[in-house]
């Protein structure tokens, strides 16, 4: 059983000096890449800039602490910004605090409860279709910023579709210097990844950064900044409790489970990728319960969810970091800039967040996947991956993933109902089966049928299409290929066995498998059955019925 420990604890013990430097020195260039990501994540969530930081600066500190990777970066991640809009824009401030308190709360039980690999169960359909849909969601919502659009309107605007609907409405109220502002930005962060040397260590959004907040600081342009939008504190984060009251926590419990889902999705994604980066094994329900604390920290001092950040973890893991030291440097870091630089984030230009944000959401979407899984996929993956992108995008996040682990659910249940079968021998057997029935012989007084596939509810019916034949006395049932039986499943075979009964029909088990052994036994059916009518093979089941006729 994976145990509960840290990974900080286990690896401390053969850490060196060598590798301490390599994960400061990871650490810090980790930091200064989360910086304007930090800010914009926070703008694109609806809260203040810093917000961002402090999420980065306590969940970093602690996930990193108490977390099952070994090079894990946490922080505010694109897939949470449309989450936390809403809960801000309908439940305020205090609304987000307890709904990341909850979420915190979830995770650690869930780590706890050894849940970690219950994870794997939600398809790879619907996290792609909700990711693809999330980077969508951001996208359209940076288009008033990047065209610099002066949207009236007496509502904020939550939706998704409401922006969209905006941004065609007020079209005509583009600034041209936001938009040139924007696009230099763009091309910046598109181009300088290419740039060959030196280039490539310096992160292209500070790049970006500096240049636009350049252009509108030295050419006087009319561009709204941070600064014009929202008020700049370089104040250390300090602990604030929320008002609680019920009608919030129901309000805003269906976010909770939504972020805590999000946060172990993502995180254990991300601590999977790490692991084939590093050539380690993370664990699970530790890092989920690190997650949580993470989480919980980050809501009391006033940030927002986290959760492991893919892209900045590997860009620890290239530049060194071997160890959770790197992403506790990260946040000190942090700490330390927040303090000295916040002030001047004031300068910096909403339309290059908005293309900073552009480029998260492309490499977010990741749509050659998508287009992949649409030209590949079965019809029925296809229709879980579509309607969770249309939903996440057309409504929330919270409907999307209630909507599409049903759908997949009910597909799934379809597609084991449709390879279970129940059929005569005569119809079924296979001559190149060495325990083939055709090489055997069936008793003149004998029904023998095969059972194959799970017996579950969605197949249990097919039971019941056994067709008696009063002339017989014995019906025996091989179940070799049955691994599962659930209740729906017995209680047919208890209408079967009624039915046998009334018509002097003895039904003999062949083949029983280890659970629905265990099933049988504990309804009794067995002791209804005879313990002498079930039997191992098919020969000794034929024996009996030859005994019987």
């Amino acid at each position: 059983m994976e145990k509960l420990k840290p990974k900080l604890f286990s690896v401390m013990k053969s850490y060196t000096k060598e590798q301490f430097v390599k994960d400061v020195i990871a650490g810090i260039i980790v930091a200064i890449i989360a910086l304007p990501l930090s800010i914009a994540l926070a703008l694109a969530s609806g809260v203040t800039p810093e917000k961002g930081i402090y999420t980065a600066i306590t969940a970093g500190f602690v996930i990193s602490f108490l977390g099952g990777s070994r090079v894990q970066i946490a922080g505010p991640t694109a897939a949470f910004a449309t989450i936390v809009a809403g809960i801000v824009a309908k439940n305020g401030m205090d609304g987000l605090i307890i709904a990341t308190l909850l979420a915190g709360v979830i995770l650690i039980l869930m780590g706890f409860l050894r849940l970690g690999n219950l994870i794997k169960f939600i398809p790879y359909t619907i996290t792609t279709g909700f990711t693809s849909g999330i980077a969508v969601t951001i996208f359209i919502g940076q288009i008033k910023d990047f065209l610099g659009l002066t949207i009236v309107s007496e509502e904020p605007l939550i939706e998704t579709m409401d922006k969209l609907k905006a941004v065609f409405q007020f079209i005509s109220t583009t600034n041209l210097q936001a938009l040139l502002v924007g696009v230099i930005s763009l091309l910046i962060l598109i181009v300088w990844q290419y740039l060959p040397g030196f280039c490539k260590k310096i992160p292209p959004s500070l790049i970006a950064v500096l240049v636009g907040s350049a252009m509108v600081a030295l050419l006087n342009m009319n561009v709204n900044t941070i600064g014009d939008l929202y008020e700049i504190s370089n104040k250390l984060p300090t602990i604030s409790l929320p008002s609680f009251s019920l009608k919030t926590v129901q309000n805003v419990l269906p976010d909770a489970f939504t972020i805590a889902i999000l946060a172990a999705i993502e995180s254990l994604l991300s601590c999977v990728v790490a692991d084939s980066m590093v050539n380690s094994r993370h664990r699970s329900n530790m890092e989920l319960i690190a997650q949580g604390a993470g989480n919980i920290t980050s809501a009391l001092f006033g940030g927002i969810p986290a959760t492991g950040a893919i892209a900045r973890t590997a860009a620890n893991v290239k530049n060194g970091g071997r160890t959770p030291i790197a992403g506790m440097v990260h946040s000190v870091t942090l700490l330390l800039i927040l303090v000295v630089l916040m002030p001047y984030a004031a300068l910096i230009p909403m339309p290059t967040i908005a293309a900073i944000l552009f480029m998260v959401a492309y490499n977010m979407c990741d749509w050659r996947k998508f287009v992949g899984l649409c030209r590949t996929a079965p019809k029925s993956d296809i229709i879980v991956l579509v309607t969770t992108f249309v939903l996440t995008v057309v409504f929330d996040l919270v409907v999307a993933i209630e909507v599409g682990i049903l759908l997949a659910a009910i597909l799934f249940m379809k597609r084991m109902s449709d390879v279970t079968e129940v059929e005569g021998w005569k119809y079924l057997d296979d001559e190149d089966d060495a325990d083939s029935l055709s090489l055997r012989a069936v008793p003149h007084n004998t029904m023998v049928y095969e059972v194959s596939g799970p017996l579950f509810f969605g197949a249990a019916d097919k039971i019941l299409k056994i067709t008696l034949d009063e002339k017989m006395n014995c019906l025996v049932l091989r179940m070799r290929s049955v691994s599962a039986i659930d209740a729906t499943a017995m209680h047919n075979l208890e209408q079967l066995y009624t039915d046998c009964k009334k018509k002097n029909i003895q039904i003999i088990l062949s083949h029983v498998g280890e659970q629905p052994m265990h099933v049988m036994e504990k309804s009794g059916f067995l002791d209804k059955v005879g313990r002498e009518n079930v039997c191992a093979h098919i020969d000794d089941a034929l024996e009996r019925a030859a005994r019987l006729g």
